[in-house]
């Protein structure tokens, strides 16, 4: 199962790399940024700007549907799963800001899956206690981190690599506090964005 897990992570960070050009237009970078007057000036390609989105939008998704997945499993004690529910909150922040950007740009924002096909993509019918689910959490959060990180180094405007580092950074934390909760040891520098 651990491998699986790794795989997830790997799939998640490359998730903007094979797409030959992970570069948001300056209007996409400014509607994440908050600023959608100074967006409606800016010129780019809008259609690639939502394929990104929706991409990252739907590891969201994935992210939401995990916790909610872990949630409804009975497997996790009270203060696990105050905090998996906070993680998830957070994670439905990260997708109103990406369904956001999508909108404004005209684009359709990719939608939801049931949770049963999530369940299926995760295989949760192999997590039989707290453990598995941290382990599961665990994995889809370095998965996230190393996909924020991975555009970062691609966009000209600081603005969108800003918020891509502050996306990542939610996901280490995330990722931090999973560790802690499971005793695993710390790992040595230089983890994320690999």
């Amino acid at each position: 199962m651990i491998g699986k897990l790794l795989e997830q992570g790997n799939t998640r960070r490359g998730f903007l790399r094979g797409t030959g050009a992970a570069m948001l237009s300056s209007s996409a970078v400014l509607l994440l940024a908050g600023q959608d007057a100074n967006a409606a000036n800016s010129k780019g390609d809008v259609a690639n700007d939502v394929g990104i989105l929706n991409v990252a939008l739907g590891l969201e998704h994935q992210g939401i549907n995990a916790y909610t997945l872990g949630a409804k499993s009975g497997l996790l004690q009270k203060p696990v799963l105050d905090i998996a529910l906070r993680f998830q909150d957070d994670h439905k922040i990260h997708r109103d800001l990406l369904i956001g950007a999508i909108v404004k740009l005209g684009g359709k924002a990719v939608e939801e899956k049931s949770l049963d096909i999530y369940a299926k993509a995760l295989n949760a019918g192999e997590l039989k206690n707290q453990e598995d689910i941290l382990k599961l959490a665990l994995s889809l959060e370095l998965g996230a981190t190393n996909a924020y990180l991975s555009v970062i180094p691609a966009f000209k405007d600081s603005a969108f690599a800003k918020i891509a580092g502050r996306l990542a950074a939610d996901e280490v934390a995330h990722w931090a506090i999973l560790n802690n909760a499971l005793g695993l040891p710390l790992p040595k520098a230089m983890l994320f964005g690999a």
